[in-house]
């Protein structure tokens, strides 16, 4: 019962990434960020931000997409490996008696 629920959830979740995808062929998927940029611009067109992202301002220019891409995923895998390290320890604790 277990393998199959967890086989069910795994199908459900692949539909839910590629369903859009096939359905709104010409949509375009973008961020929260570009969001709030657009809704800010339409409030106040003169607005300027107050702070500056650390990198651009020791680079002196804006990071490359890829380089913006690859900072997100290595800070992903590393909250990852945290939330498992953690996790696991509470397994183990609880397997040898020792949670109660």
């Amino acid at each position: 019962m277990k393998k199959n629920t967890i086989i069910l959830l795994l199908a459900v979740v692949i539909l839910l990434a590629l369903v859009p995808l096939f359905l709104f062929k010409d949509a375009e998927f973008g961020g929260s960020d570009d969001a709030g940029n657009d809704v800010i611009a339409e409030v106040d067109a003169g607005y300027e931000s107050w702070a500056t992202p650390v990198l651009e301002m020791f680079l002196g220019r804006e990071l490359p997409g890829e380089v913006e891409s690859l900072f997100f995923c290595v800070q992903t895998g590393i909250g990852v490996g945290v939330l498992a390290f953690f996790m696991g320890r509470f397994v183990e604790r609880r397997k040898l008696g020792q949670g109660e």
